[in-house]
């Protein structure tokens, strides 16, 4: 057979490649009839596809680079930055996928074939059938002969693409940590009108703490004691307040003060991040013997004396420390933010 024939039909140059390369195709059935009303329908409703991804991905970098924003909500238009995010997202890989889907089953032919294994080289007749195969088989996709599929495609992957690069473009242009709203938390001191104001330490009932309220030993959980501040919105700001034994404070200033945190302690008492720095949980079992904190997600555990250092468990990062004074009234005020980042290990030091 001279495969340079232009009298043999271009489906016959393939199975006669197949042949030579020890394959040969039992089952071979068109889905649609070229040029037919049935192969247009599909081919209109993959490029609308491939069009509402594109729409829908260019949605989402619009979205993502010009919505407002906030790390906390407080309502307004900010709340509904991430679910659109989402949203847009969503539908832009559902109905790409859903067109590759449809292009795959409706316009690719159904073809059963079987391969016998083969060992030696390829002769160069064959690597030429094999070149007529890979055009034929560029052909049966309808790329080159429906080229409104080619058009329509480029345009659902290239914004998808660019979705895919947004955030690592977003991070050449500006520095996300150059906003340190995701480093601050509630007991941020606020700023009235140029006057510093302490944000004292309350109880989840709102009440402040006073020293004399805690005895040796105890520990109570407290929250910034601002709007807002005992609820999901400050979930990073829970912090454990605990008070120590006479020895064990003494104990516990001298290795603050090696690390550099002098008078981030008051008296005996001194305040830990309530977040795992593992993943998250709340590290609340406290051990008054040991002065360990336990986490009860993976058992890590932290000694209080030493700077809520991890000795135990998975946790490879201190519990970050709140400093802490007490205020004119007698109530305990953060003195300070937390200086270190709050939560689990992913974070890097700033």
């Amino acid at each position: 057979m001279d495969v340079n024939d232009p009298r043999l039909a271009r489906f016959e140059v393939v199975r006669e490649g197949a042949r030579r390369d020890d394959i040969e195709i039992v089952h071979y059935e068109p889905q649609v009839a070229a040029g037919s009303k049935a192969e247009r329908r599909v081919v209109r409703t993959v490029t609308a596809f491939f069009l509402v991804a594109g729409l829908s991905a260019t949605a989402f970098l619009v979205v993502y680079i010009w919505w407002p924003w906030r790390y906390r909500l407080v309502g307004g238009i900010e709340e509904y930055y991430t679910p659109l995010l989402g949203l847009t997202l969503g539908i832009a890989l559902l109905t790409l996928g859903f067109g590759v889907l449809v292009w795959g089953k409706r316009l690719l032919p159904k073809e059963v074939s079987i391969q016998d294994r083969h060992e030696g080289p390829v002769p160069a007749d064959d690597r030429h059938i094999t070149g007529q195969t890979m055009m034929y088989m560029a052909d049966e996709l309808g790329v080159k002969r429906r080229p409104l599929l080619g058009v329509s495609l480029l345009a659902g992957l290239l914004p998808v693409g660019a979705v895919v690069a947004a955030p690592l473009v977003g991070g050449l242009i500006k520095d996300p940590h150059d906003d340190r709203e995701l480093f601050r938390t509630g007991f941020a001191p606020a700023d009235d009108d140029g006057a510093v104001t302490r944000i004292r330490l309350v109880r989840e009932d709102r009440r402040p703490v006073r020293p004399l309220e805690l005895l040796p030993g105890a520990q109570v959980t407290v929250f910034p004691g601002i709007p807002h501040g005992v609820s999901n919105q400050y979930a990073d700001s829970v912090t454990l307040l605990i008070r120590l034994r006479a020895e064990d404070a003494l104990a516990a200033r001298e290795n603050n003060r090696r690390a550099g945190k002098q008078d981030w302690m008051w008296g005996d008492f001194i305040a830990y991040s309530k977040i795992c720095t593992h993943a998250g949980c709340p590290a609340s079992l406290y051990e008054q013997q040991t002065n360990r904190l336990l986490c009860p997600c993976h058992q890590s555990q932290f000694l209080i004396t030493d700077n809520a250092r991890p000795v135990f468990g998975p946790a490879s990062r201190p519990l970050p420390q709140l400093p802490i004074e007490v205020d004119d009234e007698g109530f305990f005020v953060a003195s300070s933010d937390y200086r270190q980042p709050i939560g689990p290990d992913f974070w890097e030091r700033p």
